[in-house]
């Protein structure tokens, strides 16, 4: 299996074949197909970049000179987000994979960067995140026809897109080992930090009636390799403790696999919350658990550090390097470590308040402005300005 090492740049693109001259416009458009979705961990990335791009191009740095970009959306979509330098265009007259396959490549007048794991495979200088391989991982999370339809689009784009980023050291050796696309194709462009820093905390009823010091936090759908079965099958010997589960998030059954709810006293079913509402419970709660068997990257956590919770996570896949020392550790599937975990922040003085202060300080190292930079020098190098290496992620842990 190729591994990209840490230190190491995860590939060396190649060039353009015809590089423009420096008063040329080079001309390159973002799929936008995620303003028509709902907002998961994968649209926020795609807002987020979008943004960052769209402040650097607004600066006219170096990077940015000559380069015009556009965000080309589908018809309908409900999605808003704000831009200075970047061009909102409505194209084409399907919606979903029909648009994305055959309405959004006639509209190209150059290169096409997309954000959320899929994108047209008739695109020519196309820039494709593939954040992760979960339904190949674990298939059991995701519906027939979802897992079918990424088998068959995934490893077509892996070999038809010029460039391939993904979010982690981690997806980058899934990518390679899986076949999908070589090391020398892929760069990394992680998740920020920045947009929990915006949120404003948000203590509404839902929160204050189940926020605080003795809750535990779960986010995610209750899919089978989010694993938050775990900690809600802890619920007895939690409230023998005197604590009890907060859990967000809601799932798309055209999209995963959900699992029964169990019910229990301490156990509250939150469901989907605003970025205000999430802010305000991660701040108060005795931590974030985070017990998946699988993750590309892991925003969660990361978005809980930012905000001053402290967080235990699974410590498989890519969350060690995600969290490095600002988090507790727990194996996925032994849930007597967790409970000793929890047990740990309740009881050790000035645990918890040391796991915020390592969090607060690993999160700056992963910034959207940094991704989206990366994304620039991929854009010069296939524009034939060059063969930079792309630059490296996060520390190591």
């Amino acid at each position: 299996m190729a591994e990209v090492q840490a230190g190491q740049s995860a590939c060396r693109l190649p060039a353009g074949n015809s590089p423009p001259g420096r008063s040329m416009k080079r001309h390159w458009a973002i799929n936008g197909r995620f303003l028509a979705q709902p907002m998961t961990g994968v649209q926020r990335y795609a807002a987020e970049i979008v943004g960052a791009l769209d402040s650097l191009l607004a600066r006219q740095t170096e990077a940015t000179r000559d380069l015009e970009v556009e965000l080309l959306a589908p018809p309908g979509a409900a999605g808003t987000i704000e831009l200075q330098a970047i061009s909102i265009r409505t194209v084409g007259r399907h919606d979903g994979h029909p648009w994305e396959q055959l309405s959004l490549p006639a509209y190209l007048r150059g290169g096409l960067i997309s954000l959320c794991n899929t994108g047209p495979v008739a695109a020519r200088r196309h820039i494709v995140c593939i954040h992760d391989l979960n339904t190949r991982l674990y298939p059991e999370s995701y519906s027939r026809a979802f897992r079918a339809g990424y088998r068959v689009l995934t490893p077509i784009l892996g070999r038809t897109a010029r460039a391939v980023s993904t979010v982690s050291r981690y997806s980058a050796d899934q990518l390679v080992s899986l076949g999908v696309c070589p090391a020398d194709k892929i760069f990394l462009a992680p998740n920020g930090h920045e947009h929990a820093l915006r949120w404003k905390p948000e203590h509404s009823p839902a929160v204050a009636g189940a926020g605080g010091r003795n809750t535990i936090v779960v986010i995610g759908s209750p899919t089978p390799h989010k694993n938050s079965s775990l900690v809600i099958g802890l619920a007895d010997r939690l409230a023998a403790a005197g604590l009890r589960v907060a859990v967000v998030g809601v799932s798309d059954p055209r999209v995963c696999r959900a699992g029964p709810r169990p019910r229990a006293n301490n156990v509250i079913w939150l469901g989907r919350l605003s970025d205000g509402e999430m802010a305000a419970l991660l701040e108060g709660c005795l931590c974030l658990a985070f017990p998946s068997f699988v993750e590309g990257f892991g925003l969660p956590p990361l978005e809980a550090m930012a905000r001053g919770g402290p967080v235990v996570v699974s410590d498989r896949t890519s969350l060690p390097e995600i969290c490095g020392d600002a988090a507790l550790y727990a194996p996925p599937d032994l849930p007597d470590v967790w409970v000793d975990c929890f047990m740990r922040l309740v009881k050790t003085p000035g645990l918890r308040a040391e796991m915020i202060v390592r969090g607060r300080n690993r999160a700056p190292a992963f910034r959207w402005q940094a991704s989206a930079e990366r994304y620039l020098e991929a854009m010069a190098v296939l524009d034939g300005l060059g063969q930079h290496r792309v630059a490296e992620t996060a520390p190591a842990a």
